[in-house]
């Protein structure tokens, strides 16, 4: 017999697939194109539609920045690169793509939450274009160790898995992100953005961690047991620091996850 909760999540999300027409999923996965990436794409009318109704589709758009990375890779290593100026052209391919949308959000992380003293003062530094020594030390960190994972592999298949894998799931996890965390301010990105519903969020979920299957059903349950308490662990900070979500909030934990899920595809496919 199958439990009460499970028979509500199966309705959720044979509700969200009744929801979404087809032009209604092709407007979607424009739209979280269009906002996390810097791709020249044709303009679209999206009527409407707010980012947190679209954030479903956001690993989606994580697919193709992965897949971007993976053909810079796999070029780079057709011609004679070794393996890391190869790794390190996909990721600068990865952030050129993406326009450092998150990377800006974790150096802004970074210096908030290391620099200021108040909850307010957090948010002031966060909001500062400028960024400080936790800014420049996170952003150090995250290419090196990104780098680092990347240079472990030898084969561009192996490349192409773990960016799949790594760029979608790691945007998996922001429907819930935003669904569990009320935003930090009244404006900015995160307000703007709409609430992501329970039934959206899990959709998001659920398209991300899909591709996890990439790194062989052993890696897989490592990463989600990873992402599971590297997200609790943000959560909890985020919560403490600055009592929510800001848009700069989710760009880290979408850093911390890519790096977390990169770790783990280092170790299952090399």
């Amino acid at each position: 017999m199958i439990p009460k909760s499970g028979n509500r999540f199966s309705e959720k999300i044979r509700l969200k697939l009744q929801d979404l027409s087809p032009r209604q999923i092709f407007d979607d996965i424009a739209l979280c194109l269009v906002f996390f990436t810097r791709l020249p794409l044709p303009v679209f009318d999206f009527r409407g539609r707010s980012l947190a109704a679209a954030i479903w589709a956001a690993p989606v758009a994580g697919l193709v920045v992965g897949l971007i990375g993976a053909i810079v890779f796999a070029t780079a290593e057709r011609f004679g690169l070794a393996i890391g100026p190869a790794a390190a052209l996909a990721l600068v391919s990865t952030i050129l793509t993406t326009g450092c949308l998150h990377e800006d959000g974790l150096s802004d992380v970074a210096d908030g939450f290391g620099g200021g003293k108040s909850r307010g003062r957090k948010l002031d530094i966060m909001r500062d274009s400028r960024i400080g020594a936790y800014g420049a030390m996170a952003l150090a960190l995250s290419l090196l160790i990104r780098w680092s994972a990347l240079s472990e592999f030898v084969e561009p298949t192996q490349a192409l898995f773990a960016l799949v894998a790594a760029h979608a799931a790691s945007r998996g996890v922001l429907g819930a992100f935003m669904h569990l965390l009320p935003p930090a301010r009244s404006d900015g990105l995160s307000a703007d953005a709409g609430t992501v519903s329970v039934e959206t969020a899990i959709a998001c979920a659920v398209l991300g961690a899909i591709p996890l299957l990439l790194l062989g059903l052993g890696g897989a349950i490592v990463a989600l047991i990873l992402l599971g308490l590297l997200f609790a662990a943000f959560r909890t900070l985020c919560l403490n620091q600055i009592e929510g979500q800001t848009g700069d909030t989710i760009g880290a934990l979408q850093q911390l996850s890519e790096i977390a899920v990169l770790l783990v595809a280092s170790v299952a496919l090399s």
